[in-house]
């Protein structure tokens, strides 16, 4: 009951050209000083949280020649609802997993406001959980189980599901799972699996709630996403929009540097990072606990893209986007394009 209160209340709750500085200058002045983040609930965004906490883009926008920014932070439920919002104008810089980024850019492709990645957050495994004893493996799933993932079809937890139904029953059956799947945000989706009550029997969840969830000795994994990849890949990225990176180079050129600095932060200790995730959401959790679950060893704090095209492989070939990337760079603006990433 401590962890589901502690639940309840979640749920409630990159340089400048040397030869023409004046140029640059000038092109800092006129850009519009605001720039609109949109995150979800999870540990996946911990440069977010560092970047907050320390105005590391304020930092480095004042470094490119722009003296004040409005930086405004928001969280949303789902992807598709933060692709809406980015789409209306209404936030600049959204987070996710690369299926939400694949989404987008397939279906902005070629436009006037065509989307890409910024850069990757990290490379962790998600895991399938549940609280019933007879489900072993997906093909253990019957029509009376309800599996919440954070949105229907386009998370990066309804896409794991069906490579993992393609791997078990082949390509063709790769929806399979689909009607039994629900969209609820991780908070709720954890309260439900550990209140015994209602229809949710298993959870495809984030980290910190799906270690949360293991706490409860009557819950069990059956499918971390690494087996389903085959090995690591990257789980958060974000995005813009070319229109916002056009008009605002030198603000643009500050995010990533911030990016950059946030990294390399968590990297150094990634405690302080969670103790920010912890005050921004409300957590009761202690702060060495989601330490220890932010510095797991098959966690990577990194802003290079991992796998990313195995994503795009199954999400073409299954009619889930209708043009494939040529390669990984295609999915991200050239700022991190020296990065080795996949």
């Amino acid at each position: 009951m401590r962890t589901a209160r502690w639940l309840v209340s979640v749920a409630a709750a990159a340089s400048a050209a040397t030869a023409a500085p004046i140029a640059l200058s000038a092109a800092a002045a006129a850009e519009v000083p605001e720039i609109r983040f949109a995150r979800q609930f999870s540990m996946g965004y911990l440069q977010f949280n560092v970047m907050e906490q320390h105005r590391l883009v304020e930092k480095h926008a004042k470094a490119a020649g722009i003296p004040e920014v409005k930086v405004a932070w928001a969280t949303f439920n789902s992807p598709a609802a933060m692709n809406d919002a980015l789409l209306s104008g209404s936030v600049d810089i959204v987070s996710g997993g690369v299926p939400g980024l694949l989404t987008i850019w397939a279906r902005t492709r070629g436009t006037a406001n065509a989307v890409k990645g910024v850069a990757a957050f990290s490379s962790q495994p998600i895991l399938l959980n549940t609280r019933n004893p007879a489900i072993k493996t997906i093909a253990d799933f019957t029509t009376q189980d309800k599996i919440a993932v954070p949105a229907v079809k386009v998370s990066v937890q309804a896409m794991m599901l069906q490579m993992a139904a393609a791997k078990q029953w082949g390509q063709a059956n790769f929806a399979t799972l689909d009607p039994l799947t629900v969209g609820m945000s991780p908070p709720d989706a954890t309260v439900a699996l550990l209140s015994d009550a209602g229809d949710i029997t298993s959870v495809f969840s984030v980290p910190p709630f799906q270690y949360q969830q293991l706490e409860k000795p009557a819950i069990h994994t059956v499918l971390n996403s690494y087996e389903v990849f085959g090995g690591p890949h990257t789980f958060t990225v974000a995005w813009t929009s070319s229109q916002f990176r056009d008009k605002n180079p030198a603000l643009y050129k500050a995010l990533v540097a911030a990016f950059g600095e946030a990294t390399q932060e968590l990297n150094r200790d990634v405690r302080p990072a969670a103790q920010y995730w912890i005050d921004n959401v409300k957590s009761k959790m202690g702060v060495e606990k989601v330490a220890e679950i932010a510095s797991g060893p098959q966690v990577k704090w990194t802003m290079v893209p991992e796998n990313t095209m195995k994503y795009a492989r199954f999400m073409h070939a299954v009619g889930s986007i209708k043009v494939m990337p040529e390669d990984w760079k295609e999915l991200f603006f050239p700022e991190v394009h020296n990065l080795a990433g996949s």
